[in-house]
């Protein structure tokens, strides 16, 4: 177990340190450096204080020598300023990623709680009509885009109805119980948005299941269905969705910007689109690096379930892959 883990956490820090050279050098080949904004929004400057400038920020070094830079300071532990907010990424980010966790988090296991037993439900019986009903709402809320529910759901409950805000955080400092009603709406979103794919996935997991030999010789030795269902078939069912899971685990701290942006929430999603389009490189940089660590995590969380809901499935079975 102790070799599986040494070799995923440097697997782990060597995609990290590659993926971070790749987004340092596209973010550093965008058109336009905090020095020409500067310059352009300041006709007191001159192109020789743009040069003197650059040179003092080692912003006239090669690409790979200001990367060098940049990444003995984050391992040190200063991950730079946000040119827009003026203040240290970390002091931007952290709270921006707490609403997010907020956000998608409950939206997420809302979207898991319900879809599991309802995918499994309908694969039980499939081609009824509770298999068809589920089906309809499936497609229905994989073809709704986010966008227009939420401006469904800001006319219904927050125009028509005036049951709940259209979109903010609530007051500053009040903590989650403060803005639980500004939650309701986004929350809502998000889950439709999730649930109609879980149940998908869920219910092909299950018929897949149910197609197994060792499925027909449990009906054969004259166990009952639920017996069945919950004993021998939920189990196995479970493991792709462990993976769909484990990928959206990344998306749960990247933020979502439709969402985010169509309810005012101040989340990760919309500071990193903020902070590209405004050439905010060092949070730019750090946010996007964050969301894919954090998916690096949810693939060694997914391998982990693997094991634990799998009796067939060890450590060194994942080690020698």
């Amino acid at each position: 177990m102790l070799t599986y883990l040494a070799r995923r956490l440097l697997g782990t820090l060597f995609v990290l340190a590659v993926m971070s050279f790749v987004i340092y050098t596209l973010i550093g080949l965008m058109p336009g450096d905090p020095i020409d904004i500067m310059i352009a929004s300041n006709p007191h400057l001159t192109p020789a204080d743009g040069l003197r400038l650059k040179q003092l920020y080692g912003l006239d070094l090669p690409i790979t020598e200001r990367y060098w830079n940049w990444l003995t300071a984050a391992l040190g532990g200063d991950l730079g300023y946000s040119r827009t907010f003026n203040r240290p990424v970390l002091e931007i980010l952290l709270p921006r990623l707490g609403n997010t966790v907020i956000l998608l988090g409950i939206a997420s296991m809302l979207a898991i709680v319900i879809a599991l037993p309802l995918g499994f439900i309908a694969a039980v019986r499939p081609h009824s009509l509770t298999d068809n009903s589920v089906n309809l709402f499936c497609f229905a809320g994989i073809s709704v885009p986010p966008f227009w529910l939420a401006i469904l759901l800001i006319i219904l409950f927050a125009v028509s109805l005036g049951l709940l805000p259209a979109g903010g955080m609530g007051p500053p400092g009040g903590g989650v119980f403060a803005r639980l009603e500004f939650l309701i709406l986004p929350v809502m979103t998000l889950t439709v948005a999730r649930l109609a794919g879980y149940t998908r996935f869920a219910r092909a997991s299950m018929m897949e299941a149910m197609r197994q030999d060792y499925i027909r010789t449990a009906f054969a030795k004259g166990l009952s269905l639920r017996r069945v269902v919950v004993g021998h078939a939920m189990r196995n069912a479970a493991l792709p969705m462990v993976t769909i899971v484990a990928l959206d685990f990344g998306n749960l701290f990247s933020g979502a910007l439709i969402t985010e942006t169509m309810f005012s929430y101040l989340g990760m999603g919309k500071l990193l689109y903020d902070s590209v389009l405004s050439n905010d490189f060092n949070l730019a940089l750090v946010g996007l690096l964050l969301a894919t660590l954090l998916v690096l995590i949810g693939n060694f969380l997914a391998d982990i379930a693997y094991a634990a809901i799998d009796p067939r499935i060890s450590f060194k079975s994942l080690q020698d892959k």
